[in-house]
């Protein structure tokens, strides 16, 4: 019998379901148009009435209303409402059949005939404004009736109240407020006013598609992938995760089963990759019954579906893009370079990530970025110095014997092994003694002997179409001349890391083709941090989003992904910051000062972020958007001690198109 898991898919009526429908906003004319989905009536009948001062039933309501995400589980039934302050707060619960926007109502009715944009805006903005403009509709998540606002309606205390008071006596079932922006929720909190929020709502879904499409291969449930070495994970597996896992090895399909950052380093390896990836709630118990079969995963924005499939011979159908180009490095460079040295021609000595702060930087004092402080500020170690050390015979020899061992080419549990003891030979073996003391003199001379990050910057990372995010190695706040030398061959055998070498490999990046700088960059013991990104990751039509993820102390757990970050969006139309979750955390990672990182506990509950701070952060995710060419950008920065936004590494955003 087939076995078929379906959540939230279309209904037999073949309606099209709406783009991007995970997220819990507010039906809108705007964004259905925009991802060309569907509005229907609720219900065909007898021609109503332009509106209503009351409604007395469901029935009554449907025969008004219209459905936005229709054919979906999350189908919203809805129409608009209008109070006029000026007529003694009449209400009028509009035909939304007729009228699908407020001012087409206000215009047919004369109660605003002359209506300007300036004047519409108003409406939305004014404390004093004349009409008051809202939704009303069914959210199926909750089973209940709410009123909500446009995400850009700055909303007061008082409106809110006149508006609860006013539709609380017409209405024929409990009404609840929705509110759809961070400064919607402190509104209600002012007025005291019960407010569901866009954050509890998505926190509450057992779906979250983070990457739509369709792939076939072998479903695996995996307790733990960082640690799976018995039965090794294949290109051509579907992997159910029961943990969101630190890092991942290419393969065909994911779906996880605890909710996580969309901008960890797995979600943006897996986009970047273009394969199926979603969240699913209880996704072992629902398919293990599949376990070792094979399957085709299709992940929609409405919904997933498992069915069983046909054995496929060959390579995994989706992976890592295999048109990655690596640039011709410049081996001769062998000073080491300061920041301020670094610029665009730089890529070719020192990697893309350590030439990209430079640029940033060099735009920030020239004032073509503002709102920043200056990049932490670090030195290059060129390639040059890793490829010293890898023409050593002895290093030779290691790697030969590593990629010599048996069943090395057909094995996954043994490359992992045989690669993990490479690295440990790599990290015992001694560098040059006068290149580790030019490492030393310089972090002294330039940086005054403060506690450094000592980063990763290859010609195999944050490439145009192929981002390496998380690949690679980065040791935390070396505070000892002493232990330069270690962390930096640490990150020169992180080229030797397993999901790096299996991500090159699916890339058709061979680890010789490979050459490793390093950025030595001054540590910020930063209040928060995390990443952020110049578009929205959910919709592709939705224009002039900015998505920040947020966690309190420095950001290694934001990229990691193991607990939910605080994720807000800001929206350049609306000028509204949206909360689509709350910080899991209740612990935060601060700088040693012996050296690494501790980590604090943290009240759980409080915002990581202002409003403010998300409008600061997006204001400079655009401007660095522009002055990168225009490519949106996968941003990490952090906020310092004085607020100030700090960026600390920019790199193309990269979204593969599932087939």
């Amino acid at each position: 019998m087939t076995v078929l898991f379906r959540l939230l898919l279309a209904a037999a009526c073949g309606l099209p379901a709406a783009a991007a429908a995970q997220l819990a906003e507010k039906p809108s004319v705007f964004s259905a148009q925009r991802r060309g989905a569907a509005m229907v009536p609720a219900s065909r009948g007898v021609r109503q009435p332009a509106f209503a001062e009351q409604v007395r039933s469901r029935a009554e309501f449907e025969r008004m209303a219209r459905v936005y995400n229709p054919g979906t589980e999350r189908a919203i039934v809805h129409t608009l409402f209008v109070i006029d302050r000026a007529r003694a707060n009449r209400l009028y619960i509009v035909n939304g059949q007729r009228y699908g926007l407020h001012e087409d109502f206000l215009r047919a009715q004369y109660l605003a005939p002359n209506l300007d944009h300036s004047t519409l805006a108003g409406y939305y903005t004014r404390p004093e404004r004349r009409f008051v403009l809202g939704t009303l509709g069914w959210q199926p998540d909750l089973r209940q009736w709410t009123f909500e606002f446009w995400e850009g309606d700055q909303t007061t205390p008082q409106i809110l109240q006149l508006v609860q008071d006013t539709l609380a006596p017409r209405f024929f079932a409990p009404l609840v407020f929705k509110a759809n922006s961070a400064q919607q929720e402190s509104v209600a909190l002012s007025a005291a006013v019960p407010a569901i929020t866009e954050a509890q709502l998505l926190a509450g879904r057992s779906f979250l598609p983070l990457n739509t499409g369709s792939t076939t291969g072998r479903l695996r449930l995996v307790a733990d992938i960082d640690s799976d070495t018995e039965d090794d994970i294949e290109p051509t597996d579907i992997v159910v995760l029961r943990e969101v896992p630190l890092s991942i090895p290419p393969v065909a399909g994911v779906l996880t089963e605890k909710p996580s950052t969309v901008l960890s380093h797995v979600n943006l390896l897996v986009k970047g990759w273009g394969i199926p990836n979603a969240y699913v709630k209880d996704a072992s118990a629902r398919l293990q019954g599949l376990e070792g079969q094979w399957v085709t995963l299709k992940v929609t924005d409405t919904g997933y579906s498992v069915e069983p499939a046909v054995r496929q011979a060959g390579p995994a159908p989706r992976g890592a893009p295999r048109s990655a180009v690596l640039r011709q490095p410049d081996l001769a460079t062998t000073g080491l370079l300061p920041l301020a040295a670094l610029r665009a021609g730089s890529t070719s000595a020192c990697g893309s990530k350590a030439a990209r702060l430079g640029v940033i930087d060099a735009a920030r004092r020239a004032g073509r970025l503002t709102g920043v402080a200056p990049v932490p500020d670090g030195y290059c170690i060129p390639f040059a110095h890793y490829a010293a050390f890898m023409r050593q015979p002895v290093v030779t020899q290691r790697i030969a014997a590593a990629l010599a061992t048996d069943r090395f080419e057909r094995s996954r549990a043994v490359r992992r092994q045989a690669l993990e003891q490479l690295r440990q030979d790599l990290l015992a073996l001694p560098v040059d003694s006068a290149a580790a003391a030019a490492w030393a003199a310089q972090w002294q001379q330039q940086l005054g002997g403060a506690g450094v990050f000592v980063r990763s910057s290859s010609n195999s990372e944050d490439l145009a179409r192929f981002s390496g995010a998380g690949l690679y190695s980065t040791v935390p706040n070396v505070t000892r001349a002493e232990d330069i030398a270690q962390a930096v061959k640490t990150v020169w055998a992180s080229v030797f890391n397993f999901e790096a070498f299996e991500a090159r490999r699916q890339a058709g990046i061979g680890w010789d083709q490979v050459v490793m700088g390093v950025f030595v960059q001054r540590a910020v013991d930063s209040v928060s941090s995390g990443v952020m990104v110049t578009r929205d990751p959910f919709d592709a039509t939705h224009r002039g989003a900015v998505v920040v993820s947020a966690k309190r102390g420095i950001g290694i757990k934001v990229v990691e992904g193991r607990r939910v970050a605080e994720q807000s969006m800001f929206d350049a139309r609306s000028g509204a910051v949206r909360r689509l979750s709350r910080s899991g955390e209740d612990a935060e990672l601060k700088l040693d000062g012996a050296g690494g990182v501790v980590e604090r506990a943290v009240a759980p509950g409080h915002d990581v972020l202002s409003e403010a701070a998300v409008r600061s952060l997006a204001g400079v995710g655009l401007q660095l958007k522009s002055l990168l060419g225009g490519v949106d950008q996968d941003i990490e920065w952090a906020i310092d001690g004085a607020g100030r936004v700090v960026l600390l590494q920019a790199r193309p955003y990269i979204e593969r198109k599932v087939l």
